[in-house]
């Protein structure tokens, strides 16, 4: 698994990074939404360069000529309801590819462990496509791996992009060891971030990115 950290190389990146960090800021609800969107759409942009082009030829108002366009065909992805933000960024650079819809959420089982849970799921056929998976945090790689092998159940895809904001060194190992380091897959990270909490959360990070977007939710066992 190829790994892309975009945080090695300055770009306007690093301010919507920070505008999503910052406290006061992730205040606002609809800016916090559109930074962590604008993030998608600087990340879909990196990750067109390594796609596949062929020769298209298109008429002008004054001549014919040629345009490299791109030939693969795309499937984007996401885990509701925290990527949608993130994948609306990928579908505004991406406009014409198709879209999959996962929901997939944390709980403790009996044992008291960490598990997620995946009960919906609205996919096109993906055989030989090109897979693009977004999730803006990649806390421990669970909810990113339900998500993918779930996916893989309408078909193989050619290459498997999967797109986060934040990921930590734990969820890029557990994704490695889960996924046997296939060479068929490419991590995208705008930042790695050092730790996971022992709630699971990354730190320093930037909190629940789905509660930032969308509000507090209500948990069953809350009532």
């Amino acid at each position: 698994m190829k790994v892309i950290n975009l945080s090695e190389h300055h770009s306007v990146l690093q301010n919507f990074l920070r505008e999503i960090r910052d406290v006061d800021i992730q205040k606002d609800r609809m800016r916090f939404r559109r930074n962590i969107e604008r993030i998608g759409e600087v990340m879909a942009i990196e990750l067109s360069k390594e796609l596949n082009y062929q020769t298209t030829e298109v008429q002008t108002p004054l001549a014919k000529t040629t345009v490299e366009t791109i030939s693969d065909e795309l499937v984007l992805a996401t885990i509701l309801r925290a990527g949608m933000p993130l994948h609306q960024g990928f579908l505004n650079i991406f406009d014409h590819a198709e879209n999959a819809f996962l929901s997939a959420y944390r709980r403790v089982n009996a044992a008291g462990e960490l598990e997620i849970v995946a009960e919906y799921m609205a996919a096109p056929a993906i055989d030989g496509k090109t897979l693009i998976v977004a999730d803006p945090m990649l806390a421990t790689g669970m909810s990113m791996e339900v998500g993918y092998l779930a996916l893989l159940k309408h078909g193989k895809p050619k290459h498997t992009h999967l797109c986060c904001t934040i990921a930590t060194p734990q969820s890029i190992d557990y994704m490695r060891q889960m996924l046997n380091d296939s060479d068929d897959i490419t991590l995208w990270c705008a930042a790695i971030d050092p730790v996971l909490n022992e709630k699971k959360y990354i730190v320093p990070g930037l909190g629940d990115a789905g509660d930032l977007c969308y509000g507090t939710k209500i948990h069953l066992s809350d009532r």
